[in-house]
């Protein structure tokens, strides 16, 4: 699959499990293209692209665990109620809020990085 489909690799350069992710990429040979999560952030419109082809709840495609989402008292505000459109757009006014790596290949929307789960989609 990963030779016939082009994969995008969305990433934060500096983020260490991108890192990881970038060089098992490498190492089991799977060609990609880079994308900058910050310098060119997902559309509200790409997000609900990748969430209906991921199946995953708007949810999986917040960092957590970054600092932006803590600032913004984002738990809160998700457990409150908002809907998946304010969510996206939420989430594309900044890219340190979504979630990272993503890859994109075909019909197939990885978020973050289970070595298990990419192996089974990409190899």
């Amino acid at each position: 699959m990963a030779e016939a489909t082009p994969i995008l690799f969305v990433e934060y350069p500096k983020c260490s499990t991108c890192k990881k992710a970038k060089k098992w990429l490498d190492e089991h040979g799977v060609a990609y293209t880079d994308r900058h999560i910050v310098e060119d952030a997902p559309t509200a419109e790409e997000i609900a692209d990748w969430q209906a082809r991921s199946g995953l709840p708007v949810r999986r495609f917040f960092n957590t665990s970054g600092m932006r989402y803590r600032e913004l008292g984002l738990k809160a505000k998700l457990d409150a109620g908002m809907s998946d459109k304010e969510a996206r757009a939420l989430l594309a006014t900044d890219g340190m809020l979504v979630k990272r790596p993503i890859v994109v290949a075909g019909d197939t929307v990885l978020v973050g990085f289970r070595e298990p789960a990419w192996a089974e989609a990409l190899l």
